[in-house]
């Protein structure tokens, strides 16, 4: 959810010719207080262009949590040709920036991620009657509009471009949710099937909620803080010595630690329904902090778009990179073209074809970046019909391969040590968005630091003698157990480099293309948990969402499976407690889990392969 506004923004700030490289790169700044239906104000800039030649242009609104000024004053010019508004600006657009009510500059109070309220109860405020009451305003107040707006954003402002779009305002015409949050339990955020995402969820609510004027940085008392969260124990201590219950998503981490109706409201699947307006899908497979978001709301509003007006872009990107000026790269991950480039040209031809009427507005269904080919993609319908499940099945020896184990006998053993925990990335362990922190690069961070520790379980196959092409969802059933009474599994799907790749450091590279943690008491209810019979093998059915990897000839497939990953996500006690926010410091034991490969139990992962 981080913000990315205020620093795309300030790059203008830099550019002091107001050359016209372009027909229109000279905006002027306007900041307003708009009034909604509730009286309550929300603070709005507007950039518009500066010579306008009595043109009208569409509305393109960014609503968000994270301060929507830009240091410039009021009647002032600037020119965007150097700003993420550089690509759509140049044909003209007037940009509106708005706070959010209760955050920054708005009037109003603030709670992260509120469901939309005012379709069942009537006279509410939430969202999106902001929004509409927004776009009201705007195309009633601002001269030189053309009657037509979109909404857009990443992340937090992703979701309120999604919310936006319900029951829109008439001139309201498309909207593009970019990253947005999608289930808070499920799979974005806060929870990844049940399991707390501790070090994110903890940094971020008390950065939008301890001040409403800025955001705050926790006062952490050191740099590297993998030490600092294992001596912070149990979760009950971050509200008694740290928090003091005055971060309200805090308290409701504590207060809902399983999928009740309170996880249920706020799920944006219980209040977008359909595409009212088209909707353009962004997102990336590497994303830190929102993954699931925008491959969860297209496949939802897919199933009921009925006027084609739905579709999904998804590249390799992380959190927002797409945004940015380059993008031929993530980590050591090279793309071998600028991702970014070719996608905020796909965003300008949406627009202007929604907005502004130019173009033919034939888009494909899904635009999907290939990673391993390093190839852009088009596809009718997302996943594809027509790729062919294969599974990908552990076997003795640490081997992997596409053969079902026929044997009655099979398994590997090891210790989970909550005291020990497996990091999630190489440490130092910097505060999420803290100085100097590699957060934006962890998923396709090399896997070989954790490959030999006693409590990670590697299965390889052996290398390609062909290209193989994974694309859409995938899915891993873990058959285990454990002599505890509860127990996390992290499940990873890893494309290993050759041993001599032609470029030497990506030699035996380990790249993680699908990865995911699963909460075990959660195996069966996400609303009843239940705790594990030690000794007795159970299946834990993990989606690792969708990709699109073509596995090169000469790499080799691999299936890595482990208990915790920390910070990032909370310590199971593995000991089963009611509410492991309350667990004691005596609840957390060692435990020894199990993994099974055999015909009965046949741990493996479920690939949609297509032909070559």
């Amino acid at each position: 959810m981080k913000r990315l506004l205020t620093v795309i923004i300030l790059v203008a700030l830099c550019q002091k010719s107001f050359s016209q490289v372009d027909t229109f790169s000279v905006y002027k700044k306007t900041s307003v207080m708009i009034p909604m239906r509730d009286g309550t104000k929300l603070f709005t800039v507007i950039i518009a262009p500066a010579n306008n030649n009595q043109q009208t242009f569409p509305i393109l609104i960014q609503r968000t949590p994270y301060g929507a000024d830009i240091p410039v004053k009021d009647g002032s010019t600037l020119n965007i040709t150097r700003t993420s508004f550089s690509v759509l600006g140049k044909g003209g657009y007037i940009f509106v920036l708005q706070d959010i009510r209760g955050k920054y500059k708005s009037e109003g109070t603030m709670q992260i991620h509120q469901p939309i309220i005012h379709v069942k109860e009537k006279g509410k405020v939430d969202e999106s009657t902001d929004t509409y009451d927004t776009v009201d305003w705007l195309t009633k107040n601002i001269s030189n509009n053309n009657g037509k707006a979109g909404i857009y954003g990443i992340s937090y402002p992703g979701w309120l471009a999604l919310v936006g779009a319900v029951d829109p305002h008439p001139a309201l015409k498309a909207s593009s949710e970019q990253a947005c949050m999608g289930d808070l339990f499920l799979g974005d955020d806060f929870h990844h099937n049940g399991a707390f995402r501790l070090s994110y969820g903890m940094e971020y609510s008390y950065e939008v909620e301890y001040d409403k004027t800025t955001d705050s940085d926790f006062p952490f008392p050191q740099y590297d803080l993998y030490d600092w969260y294992v001596k912070l124990g149990s979760l009950k201590n971050v509200n008694e010595k740290y928090l003091h219950n005055k971060i309200p998503t805090w308290n409701n981490f504590v207060q809902h630690p399983n999928y009740d109706s309170f996880w249920q409201k706020n799920s944006t699947l219980s209040y977008v329904t359909h595409p009212e307006i088209p909707m353009m899908h962004v997102g990336g497979y590497f994303d830190q902090e929102d993954m699931n978001g925008p491959q969860l709301m297209y496949a939802a509003m897919e199933k009921k778009d009925t006027f084609n007006r739905n579709f999904i872009v998804l590249g390799p990107w992380n959190h927002g990179q797409w945004s940015r000026a380059n993008a031929d790269s993530l980590g050591k991950i090279a793309f071998e073209s600028n991702t970014a480039a070719w996608f905020q040209a796909l965003q300008k031809k949406w627009f202007d074809y929604w907005l502004k009427g130019i173009g033919d507005g034939k888009f494909s269904e899904a635009n999907c970046f290939q990673t391993g080919s390093n190839q852009w993609k088009t596809y009718t319908t997302w996943p594809p019909k027509e790729a062919v499940i294969k599974n990908l099945y552990a076997n003795s020896d640490n081997k992997a391969s596409f053969s079902k184990p026929n044997t009655d006998k099979g398994s590997v053993t090891y210790i989970s040590d909550p005291n020990k925990p497996v990091p999630y990335r190489t440490t130092p362990i910097e505060a999420t968005y803290g100085r100097g922190s590699r957060w934006r690069t962890w998923h396709v961070e090399d896997q070989r630091f954790v490959y030999s520790r006693p409590d990670v379980v590697s299965f390889s196959a052996d290398s390609l003698t062909d290209d193989l092409t994974v694309t859409g969802k995938i899915t891993a059933h873990i058959f285990a157990s454990t002599t505890g009474t509860d127990a996390d599994f992290i499940v990873k799907l890893i494309d290993v480099y050759p041993a001599f790749d032609q470029s030497l450091s990506m030699s035996n590279y380990q790249l993680p293309v699908a990865m995911e943690v699963f909460r075990g008491r959660f195996r069966k209810s996400f609303e009843k948990p239940e705790p594990f019979v030690p000794g007795k093998p159970e299946e834990i059915v993990i989606d690792l969402h969708q990709i699109n990897h073509t596995f090169k000839k000469g790499h080799r497939l691999m299936i890595q499976i482990q208990s915790t990953w920390f910070p990032v996500i909370d310590r199971n006690p593995q000991k089963f407690i009611p509410n492991i926010f309350e667990a004691k410091e005596s609840d957390f034991i060692k435990a020894e889990h199990t993994i099974y490969f055999t015909e009965k139990y046949p741990t493996h992962i479920e690939l949609p392969v297509m032909k070559q």
